[in-house]
């Protein structure tokens, strides 16, 4: 990246604990990485590094303890690892819920709701409920209700990770198609070393207790690309090889 790129988030020097009556325990510590607008980079760490903690240090829902963090963005959205469908709530009015809680009115909502569900291949499903869904429908459905906000950054937290492998790749490409067609920013958890070489402009490798950057590694292999071709092969080898030095 240039020093001229523009960058939807900055973070310098990042840390942050949970506190409580016993101890201070650090969870984050200076983490400084940058995302450029339009971008797609994703995060991969082992379990307990957190992760989570940073995404929520991101979205301004924790507070950090020290470092700074510039936002240029204005509508973030999340995809759950765990879907976060309202089981209650028909695969249209989870689409719309966002869109709802903005008071937009029922008519336009649905309208904006049921393009969404076109997008990912759910229209024929719009008044079924969480429970009868795939679980890459339920991902789908999470990923139509994040872009019904026409979000400017979007977090993808672990997407692939319960999902069988045809299944997989057919979401993959479908959110390949989406992020060229929207141009927005998006910033990946995944511990999928191929997956994040296949999709990914940057690879943020990260190590834990407590959580920070050990290597930030550019794939700069042209779209589309081919995942069965020896220089995609060798981003594997290369990023495998660095996580694998922190085990």
């Amino acid at each position: 990246m240039t020093s001229t790129e523009p960058m939807s988030l900055v973070l310098s020097r990042v840390s942050a604990s949970y506190t409580d009556e016993i101890k201070n325990a650090a969870v984050l510590k200076d983490i400084s990485f940058s995302v450029p607008t339009g971008s797609f980079v994703s995060i991969i760490a082992p379990s307990g590094a957190g992760k989570s903690t940073l995404m929520r240090v991101i979205l301004d829902l924790m507070p950090h303890t020290s470092g700074d963090i510039v936002r240029n963005f204005s509508r973030p959205a999340m995809v759950f690892q765990s879907y976060a469908l309202f089981p209650w709530l028909s695969t249209l009015d989870n689409v719309a819920f966002g869109l709802r809680m903005s008071n937009m009115n029922r008519k336009d909502r649905d309208t904006l709701a049921r393009e969404k569900l076109k997008e990912v291949g759910l229209e024929h499903l719009e008044t079924h409920y969480p429970a009868t869904l795939s679980g890459g429908q339920r991902q789908r459905v999470g990923l139509a209700r994040a872009l019904a906000i026409s979000p400017d950054l979007l977090i993808l937290d672990e997407p692939f990770s319960s999902l069988d492998t045809i299944t997989a790749e057919a979401l993959k490409a479908d959110l390949l198609k989406i992020w060229r067609t929207y141009g927005m920013t998006i910033l990946m958890v995944n511990h999928l070393i191929p997956d994040a070489v296949e999709l990914s402009d940057e690879i943020i490798i990260m190590n834990k207790n407590p959580g920070r950057i050990e290597k930030i590694c550019t794939i700069d292999l042209l779209r589309p690309r081919d995942v069965r071709s020896e220089p995609f092969f060798k981003h594997v080898d290369r990023v495998t090889e660095a996580i694998r030095v922190l085990s």
